[in-house]
């Protein structure tokens, strides 16, 4: 092989080194580009909001328990009457038909059970008697709301006098929270984007477009007051001696967000 050709051979592999060399890098560049547009830098930065309100909705539950024999359709009269008597009463006190709801109503068997101590086992032997129905017991349980604040404790101890024998806790809401949740929403954004700007600038870079936000489920704060020895699961000798002064106080809306922003 002359030295021509051989120089020629030399100068094309030092080419085909030089354009794989300048290949492989516009590659990775390339390659680099496109994972910072599927993966840009970013950072997050998280906002809150809070919202007091008062609530303008009591809401609690009372049952009517009715025990009764055998016969069920007398037991469903007698309960029925019973709650009848009560639901009348909360309407005749302001209390409108869509803020009353039926929670439950069940039907349970009563038994009478039998204590045969230790028996012998015996094919033949049935000294010990199964346990038996006695009777049943009728539980209808209603929801209400009330919206007139100072009927509360004339309700508490009116449906008691009218025959209900059981009562729930007491809570208070509000009857559309979609706007208080909107107004902590709003405040949790401008605070989570002050920070975002606060960010970018003491740490000397641009802030980018957010791209994420994330919200956390709303959480309520919630302080009411019942002031009196009254209790509500009382019997009907108590309801009649002491009304119970219940205040809604004050309930709080906070939401929390995330916001995501590119770093430029």
């Amino acid at each position: 092989m002359s030295q021509k050709i051989k120089d020629y051979l030399g100068i094309s592999i030092i080419m085909s080194l030089t354009i794989f060399i300048i290949s492989l890098a516009l590659t990775s560049y390339h390659y680099s580009q496109s994972l910072g547009e599927v993966f840009p830098r970013s950072f997050s930065v998280q906002g809150e909001g809070r919202v007091t309100i008062i609530p303008d909705i009591a809401q609690f539950s009372f049952s009517v328990i009715t025990e009764g024999g055998k016969d069920t359709k007398k037991l469903l009269i007698e309960n029925t009457q019973k709650m009848n008597t009560v639901t009348t009463f909360v309407k005749n006190n302001g209390v409108e038909s869509k803020d009353i709801k039926t929670e439950n109503y069940n039907l349970e068997p009563r038994y009478k059970s039998f204590n045969c101590g230790p028996v012998i086992y015996n094919m033949n032997s049935n000294s010990c008697q199964q346990n038996q129905i006695v009777g049943y017991t009728i539980t209808q349980t209603m929801s209400v709301k009330i919206r007139d604040f100072s009927k509360i404790g004339l309700i508490l101890n009116g449906i008691i006098e009218s025959g209900a024998n059981s009562t729930s806790g007491i809570s208070f809401t509000l009857d559309d929270v979609t706007k208080s949740q909107n107004e902590a929403r709003v405040e949790a954004i401008q605070k989570a984007q002050k920070i975002a700007h606060a960010t970018a600038e003491a740490s000397g870079f641009y802030l980018g477009k957010l791209i994420n936000i994330n919200e956390n489920a709303p959480q309520s704060n919630y302080d009411y007051r019942v002031s009196s020895s009254y209790e509500l699961n009382s019997v009907k000798s108590m309801a009649t001696s002491v009304t119970p002064t219940i205040e809604p106080g004050t309930k709080e809306i906070i939401i929390n967000v995330v916001l995501s922003y590119e770093i430029q």
